[in-house]
């Protein structure tokens, strides 16, 4: 079975919003952009709206998908869809998880699930969007 996930690439003043996966949580302790699991029959906007609001008590705007990816880890098969996203507040952690504003140049020092490496490199390359 695949994993349906949708994350928030969210961007403001040249930093990136993550999160960091909890302990206990699959990949625990790596860093990522904030999204979660669709549940069944779920949009990928629905979803992510939803993800944002549970997890960091904020409203967004959901805009274009900007990568996808599937990645089979030893336990699971990920399909990931990473969207360029625009909060609507600030953000506060719900569940406990630590979040940060991070550069662009800082993000391939962070240590991300290795689902998210192609999308992080398109990223970090000089003047790319």
């Amino acid at each position: 079975m695949t994993l349906v996930v949708a994350a928030a690439v969210i961007e403001e003043d040249g930093r990136f919003l993550l999160t960091r996966r909890q302990k206990g949580a699959h990949l625990e302790g790596y860093w990522e952009f904030p999204g979660g699991k669709c549940e069944a029959g779920e949009s990928l906007h629905d979803c992510l709206t939803r993800e944002l609001h549970e997890e960091l008590a904020v409203d967004s705007a959901v805009g274009d998908e900007i990568f996808s990816t599937t990645h089979q880890y030893r336990d699971r098969l990920v399909a990931l869809h990473f969207f360029r996203c625009r909060l609507r507040g600030m953000p506060i952690p719900q569940i406990g998880q630590e979040m940060q504003w991070v550069e662009r140049r800082d993000l391939s020092g962070l240590r991300f699930p290795p689902a998210d490496a192609e999308l992080i490199e398109q990223l970090t390359r000089t003047g790319e969007r």
